[in-house]
């Protein structure tokens, strides 16, 4: 296998001077919007879910779509992965699915008398996990490596994943009959969590007059490739932070430990996922440097999903999602030069 640095090294560009940085940002903007009216001809009518679809790929995180079944989460992921000319594997989790149908198995070869590895479907740049919680919480916690480090470990051996690297994981509701609720490790390796809805009437509409002849999704052509994407990545890497955003962040991620209603707030790996996130939406914009609605348009989708609930609150009938956004009218907004310590 490809050492990892050298899949990250090789498509990096340079970065010397102020206007490469801005040239970058462009592209960003320009290859995004692309990529999203790729999408859109697929999942008619969800600007909002495609935004957090793409926020989730430029954040270099792993993007969980939650939802009842039929309403495109399947066509979501198979839209974004084929709107990008790269690796892709498609994973459909059932009760009966083990971890090495993951990520591989040793196999003993009588020729050379040794064992040989046969890379399993998360070997590939976009992996499509389709139900996710369909599976056992052992097959699901085998891909807590691979999510996490970029990585797998097999029979003591570890091998590297390609780079660029994103889980795109569909779910149906826990209540849902066959289903098994995942762990809050697992939903914490993912970025963001979205849920796609019912289209309104005039959306539903304009499906069916486009989906009844043919399949889009079968006539989707890439609009950017591999080692576009990496370069997109690595500019969006450099969007800067200043010090009152990050201390904005990690008020918001500290204020959900201190809720009455949870039984369990969002984690540190919740503060650098929502400052990457924050990253990513800032580069959507066409900025270099995060602002405060950069922070609070993807405070939602990367944090609600992480906390968990007291049964007095689930019986109050409150959400996860109505918590964040009152934190979000609570802490107090920074209001000074958001881009100002550059160095």
């Amino acid at each position: 296998m490809t050492p990892k640095t050298q899949l990250t090294g090789a498509a990096a560009p340079a970065t010397d001077g102020a206007a490469p940085a801005a040239i970058g940002i462009d592209r960003v903007h320009g290859t995004i919007q692309r990529i999203a009216a790729n999408v859109e001809q697929v999942l008619v009518g969800k600007p909002e879910v495609v935004r957090i679809a793409l926020v989730t790929m430029l954040a270099e995180g792993h993007l969980l779509v939650e939802d009842v079944p039929g309403v495109g989460k399947t066509s979501l992921a198979k839209a974004l992965a084929r709107s990008i000319d790269c690796t892709v594997s498609r994973i459909q989790f059932t009760p009966d699915l083990l971890p090495s149908d993951i990520t591989g198995v040793s196999i003993y070869n009588r020729q050379t008398e040794g064992f040989e590895f046969r890379p399993g479907p998360v070997f590939a740049n976009i992996v499509v996990g389709d139900e996710i919680n369909r599976a056992s919480p052992k097959t699901q916690s085998s891909l807590l490596e691979c999510m996490e480090e970029q990585q797998v470990t097999v029979d003591g051996d570890t091998y590297a994943l390609s780079s660029p690297f994103m889980v795109i994981a569909t779910q149906n509701p826990v209540e849902m009959e066959g289903t098994y609720a995942l762990p809050e490790a697992q939903r914490d390796r993912f970025t963001a969590r979205v849920s796609i809805g019912y289209p309104d009437a005039k959306a539903e509409l304009a499906m069916v007059d486009e989906h009844s002849g043919n399949d889009p999704l079968s006539q989707l052509r890439p609009v950017a490739d591999g080692a576009e994407v990496q370069e997109l990545l690595h500019v969006v890497s450099q969007v800067h932070t200043s010090t009152d955003i990050r201390r904005y962040a990690i008020a918001l991620v500290t204020a959900t430990r201190d809720l009455a209603e949870l039984r369990l707030g969002a984690s540190p790996r919740s503060t650098l996922q929502l400052l990457r996130a924050a990253r990513a939406q800032a580069a959507l914009a066409g900025r270099d440097f995060v602002v405060p609605d950069d922070l609070q348009a993807v405070a939602v989708p990367v944090l609600a999903h992480r906390l968990v609930l007291t049964s007095e609150a689930r019986a109050a009938r409150r959400s996860a999602t109505d918590l964040v956004r009152q934190l979000l009218e609570r802490i107090p907004v920074p209001r000074g030069d958001t881009h100002d310590e550059r160095g």
